[in-house]
Protein backbone atom coordinates (compact mmCIF):
# COMPACT_ATOMS: atom_id res chain seq x y z
CA UNK A 1 0.00 0.00 0.00
CA UNK A 2 1.11 3.39 -0.71
CA UNK A 3 0.24 6.72 0.77
CA UNK A 4 1.83 9.54 -1.13
CA UNK A 5 0.27 12.56 0.30
CA UNK A 6 -0.57 12.13 4.22
CA UNK A 7 -0.56 14.44 7.36
CA UNK A 8 0.43 11.81 9.69
CA UNK A 9 1.50 14.16 13.05
CA UNK A 10 -2.17 15.80 12.67
CA UNK A 11 -3.76 12.95 13.58
CA UNK A 12 -4.97 12.61 17.43
CA UNK A 13 -2.39 10.07 18.37
CA UNK A 14 0.14 10.14 15.53
CA UNK A 15 2.57 7.70 17.50
CA UNK A 16 -0.24 4.81 16.85
CA UNK A 17 -0.97 5.89 13.42
CA UNK A 18 2.99 5.70 12.61
CA UNK A 19 2.97 2.22 14.24
CA UNK A 20 0.16 0.89 12.62
CA UNK A 21 1.20 1.95 9.27
CA UNK A 22 4.92 0.48 10.04
CA UNK A 23 2.92 -2.85 11.05
CA UNK A 24 0.76 -2.66 7.62
CA UNK A 25 4.54 -2.18 5.43
CA UNK A 26 2.78 0.93 4.22
CA UNK A 27 4.86 3.26 1.96
CA UNK A 28 4.21 6.49 3.29
CA UNK A 29 4.98 10.20 2.44
CA UNK A 30 4.17 12.10 5.59
CA UNK A 31 3.81 16.09 4.78
CA UNK A 32 4.34 18.82 7.08
CA UNK A 33 2.08 22.51 6.97
CA UNK A 34 5.49 23.97 8.68
CA UNK A 35 9.28 24.24 8.83
CA UNK A 36 8.61 24.40 12.46
CA UNK A 37 6.64 20.78 12.10
CA UNK A 38 9.61 19.01 10.17
CA UNK A 39 11.44 17.67 13.17
CA UNK A 40 8.83 16.19 15.66
CA UNK A 41 6.90 14.90 12.49
CA UNK A 42 10.53 12.82 11.08
CA UNK A 43 10.57 11.17 14.24
CA UNK A 44 7.91 9.65 13.73
CA UNK A 45 9.26 8.12 11.07
CA UNK A 46 12.31 6.69 12.99
CA UNK A 47 12.90 3.10 12.61
CA UNK A 48 10.28 2.68 9.84
CA UNK A 49 12.06 2.33 6.56
CA UNK A 50 9.19 3.00 4.29
CA UNK A 51 8.01 6.14 5.96
CA UNK A 52 9.33 9.32 4.24
CA UNK A 53 8.72 12.88 5.92
CA UNK A 54 8.21 15.77 3.27
CA UNK A 55 9.64 19.08 4.73
CA UNK A 56 6.62 21.59 3.60
CA UNK A 57 4.99 25.23 4.20
CA UNK A 58 1.53 24.96 3.20
CA UNK A 59 -0.01 27.85 1.18
CA UNK A 60 -2.79 28.24 3.71
CA UNK A 61 -0.94 29.64 6.10
CA UNK A 62 1.62 30.52 4.41
CA UNK A 63 1.37 34.81 5.36
CA UNK A 64 1.37 33.58 8.83
CA UNK A 65 4.80 31.04 8.26
CA UNK A 66 6.63 33.38 5.87
CA UNK A 67 8.93 34.16 8.79
CA UNK A 68 10.06 30.24 8.81
CA UNK A 69 11.62 30.31 5.19
CA UNK A 70 14.91 30.57 6.74
CA UNK A 71 14.31 27.60 8.88
CA UNK A 72 13.13 25.76 5.60
CA UNK A 73 16.51 26.50 3.88
CA UNK A 74 18.14 25.43 6.83
CA UNK A 75 16.41 21.92 6.95
CA UNK A 76 16.38 21.53 3.27
CA UNK A 77 19.49 19.33 2.97
CA UNK A 78 18.10 16.99 5.28
CA UNK A 79 15.27 15.48 2.62
CA UNK A 80 14.89 14.16 -0.48
CA UNK A 81 11.11 15.48 -0.31
CA UNK A 82 9.29 18.54 -0.06
CA UNK A 83 5.60 19.22 0.82
CA UNK A 84 3.16 20.24 1.13
CA UNK A 85 3.80 23.33 -1.16
CA UNK A 86 2.06 25.23 -3.91
CA UNK A 87 -1.04 27.77 -4.09
CA UNK A 88 -4.25 28.25 -3.48
CA UNK A 89 -6.81 30.09 -5.29
CA UNK A 90 -10.00 29.42 -2.99
CA UNK A 91 -11.38 33.00 -2.14
CA UNK A 92 -10.70 32.75 1.43
CA UNK A 93 -7.07 32.94 0.62
CA UNK A 94 -7.21 34.95 -2.53
CA UNK A 95 -5.96 38.28 0.08
CA UNK A 96 -2.95 36.34 0.84
CA UNK A 97 -2.25 35.37 -2.65
CA UNK A 98 1.67 37.48 -2.91
CA UNK A 99 2.29 35.77 0.24
CA UNK A 100 1.46 32.45 -1.07
CA UNK A 101 3.69 33.17 -4.00
CA UNK A 102 6.36 34.67 -1.99
CA UNK A 103 6.82 31.75 -0.21
CA UNK A 104 6.05 28.87 -3.28
CA UNK A 105 8.26 30.95 -5.80
CA UNK A 106 11.24 31.28 -2.72
CA UNK A 107 11.30 27.62 -1.84
CA UNK A 108 11.14 26.32 -5.60
CA UNK A 109 14.24 28.15 -6.10
CA UNK A 110 15.82 26.73 -3.13
CA UNK A 111 14.96 23.33 -4.71
CA UNK A 112 16.58 24.58 -7.60
CA UNK A 113 19.92 25.38 -5.89
CA UNK A 114 19.56 22.05 -3.75
CA UNK A 115 19.57 20.10 -7.10
CA UNK A 116 16.16 19.40 -6.91
CA UNK A 117 13.57 17.27 -4.75
CA UNK A 118 10.24 15.00 -5.03
CA UNK A 119 7.63 17.68 -4.76
CA UNK A 120 4.27 17.63 -3.53
CA UNK A 121 2.32 20.06 -4.67
CA UNK A 122 -1.40 21.90 -3.74
CA UNK A 123 -2.89 23.89 -6.88
CA UNK A 124 -6.75 24.04 -5.68
CA UNK A 125 -8.12 26.63 -8.09
CA UNK A 126 -4.40 27.46 -8.76
CA UNK A 127 -3.70 24.88 -11.21
CA UNK A 128 -2.33 27.92 -13.92
CA UNK A 129 -0.01 29.42 -11.44
CA UNK A 130 1.46 26.48 -10.10
CA UNK A 131 2.27 25.02 -13.79
CA UNK A 132 3.37 28.11 -14.64
CA UNK A 133 5.90 28.30 -11.78
CA UNK A 134 7.06 24.81 -12.48
CA UNK A 135 7.75 25.44 -15.97
CA UNK A 136 9.81 28.93 -14.85
CA UNK A 137 11.87 26.84 -12.13
CA UNK A 138 13.65 23.92 -14.41
CA UNK A 139 15.58 22.09 -11.84
CA UNK A 140 13.39 22.28 -9.32
CA UNK A 141 12.46 18.46 -9.25
CA UNK A 142 9.56 15.77 -10.13
CA UNK A 143 6.38 17.73 -9.12
CA UNK A 144 3.62 15.81 -7.96
CA UNK A 145 0.38 17.37 -8.07
CA UNK A 146 -1.82 16.03 -4.96
CA UNK A 147 -5.33 15.99 -5.81
CA UNK A 148 -5.44 17.56 -8.68
CA UNK A 149 -8.87 19.51 -10.03
CA UNK A 150 -7.79 21.54 -12.62
CA UNK A 151 -9.12 21.34 -16.55
CA UNK A 152 -8.25 18.97 -18.75
CA UNK A 153 -6.43 21.69 -20.77
CA UNK A 154 -3.97 22.00 -17.33
CA UNK A 155 -3.92 18.56 -16.86
CA UNK A 156 -3.09 17.79 -20.67
CA UNK A 157 -0.05 20.88 -19.57
CA UNK A 158 1.18 19.32 -16.35
CA UNK A 159 1.44 16.06 -18.56
CA UNK A 160 3.93 17.79 -21.04
CA UNK A 161 5.69 19.36 -17.92
CA UNK A 162 6.59 15.82 -16.87
CA UNK A 163 4.39 16.03 -13.62
CA UNK A 164 3.70 12.95 -11.95
CA UNK A 165 0.15 13.18 -10.03
CA UNK A 166 -0.96 11.69 -6.85
CA UNK A 167 -4.65 10.35 -6.33
CA UNK A 168 -7.15 8.88 -3.33
CA UNK A 169 -10.81 7.86 -2.82
CA UNK A 170 -12.30 11.21 -2.10
CA UNK A 171 -10.75 12.50 -5.48
CA UNK A 172 -12.17 8.94 -7.59
CA UNK A 173 -15.31 8.84 -6.43
CA UNK A 174 -16.40 12.36 -7.89
CA UNK A 175 -17.37 12.54 -11.45
CA UNK A 176 -14.44 15.28 -12.42
CA UNK A 177 -11.87 13.39 -10.48
CA UNK A 178 -12.34 10.14 -11.68
CA UNK A 179 -12.80 12.07 -15.67
CA UNK A 180 -8.96 13.65 -14.94
CA UNK A 181 -7.37 10.50 -13.27
CA UNK A 182 -8.64 8.56 -16.57
CA UNK A 183 -6.02 10.59 -18.56
CA UNK A 184 -2.96 10.71 -16.21
CA UNK A 185 -0.50 8.50 -17.78
CA UNK A 186 -0.39 5.05 -15.22
CA UNK A 187 2.91 5.09 -14.78
CA UNK A 188 3.18 8.35 -13.24
CA UNK A 189 0.11 7.64 -10.52
CA UNK A 190 0.57 6.95 -6.80
CA UNK A 191 -1.98 6.72 -4.15
CA UNK A 192 -2.70 9.19 -1.31
CA UNK A 193 -5.43 9.61 1.44
CA UNK A 194 -4.81 13.53 2.69
CA UNK A 195 -5.69 12.38 6.00
CA UNK A 196 -6.85 13.27 8.86
CA UNK A 197 -8.47 16.25 6.74
CA UNK A 198 -10.47 13.48 4.02
CA UNK A 199 -13.30 12.03 5.93
CA UNK A 200 -14.67 8.51 5.16
CA UNK A 201 -17.80 7.82 6.88
CA UNK A 202 -17.99 10.74 8.65
CA UNK A 203 -13.86 10.27 10.51
CA UNK A 204 -10.60 11.01 9.42
CA UNK A 205 -9.58 8.61 6.41
CA UNK A 206 -6.50 6.63 7.88
CA UNK A 207 -3.08 6.18 5.25
CA UNK A 208 -4.06 2.25 4.86
CA UNK A 209 -7.60 3.38 3.39
CA UNK A 210 -5.59 4.36 0.29
CA UNK A 211 -6.16 1.23 -0.90
CA UNK A 212 -9.76 2.21 -1.49
CA UNK A 213 -8.13 3.81 -4.55
CA UNK A 214 -7.48 0.11 -5.87
CA UNK A 215 -10.90 -0.60 -7.38
CA UNK A 216 -11.36 3.12 -9.36
CA UNK A 217 -7.75 2.27 -11.16
CA UNK A 218 -8.80 -1.27 -11.87
CA UNK A 219 -12.31 0.09 -14.07
CA UNK A 220 -10.12 3.38 -15.26
CA UNK A 221 -7.01 0.75 -16.04
CA UNK A 222 -8.82 -1.84 -17.12
CA UNK A 223 -6.66 -4.07 -15.89
CA UNK A 224 -6.72 -6.37 -12.53
CA UNK A 225 -6.18 -5.61 -9.11
CA UNK A 226 -2.63 -7.18 -9.50
CA UNK A 227 -1.52 -5.18 -12.23
CA UNK A 228 -2.53 -1.86 -10.29
CA UNK A 229 -0.53 -2.91 -7.87
CA UNK A 230 2.27 -3.70 -9.55
CA UNK A 231 2.06 -0.69 -11.67
CA UNK A 232 2.32 1.41 -8.45
CA UNK A 233 4.84 -0.10 -6.92
CA UNK A 234 7.45 -0.02 -9.77
CA UNK A 235 5.87 3.82 -9.95
CA UNK A 236 7.02 4.29 -6.69
CA UNK A 237 9.98 2.43 -7.56
CA UNK A 238 10.77 4.51 -10.29
CA UNK A 239 10.24 8.07 -8.41
CA UNK A 240 12.72 7.06 -5.85
CA UNK A 241 15.44 5.76 -8.33
CA UNK A 242 15.52 8.53 -10.55
CA UNK A 243 15.30 11.41 -8.03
Amino acid sequence: MIDFHCHLDLYPDPHAIANECINRGIYLLSVTTTPSAWKGTSELASGASRIRTALGLHPQIAHNRKHELPLFEQLLPETRYVGEIGLDGGPEYKEYWSDQYLVFTHILKLCQRSGGRIMSLHSRRAAKAVLDEIEAHPGAGTAILHWFSGTQRELDRAISLGCWFSVGPAMLASKKGLALAAKMPRDRVLTETDGPFVQIDGRSAFPWESENSIPFLVSLWSVSEQEVREQLKNNLRNLAINN
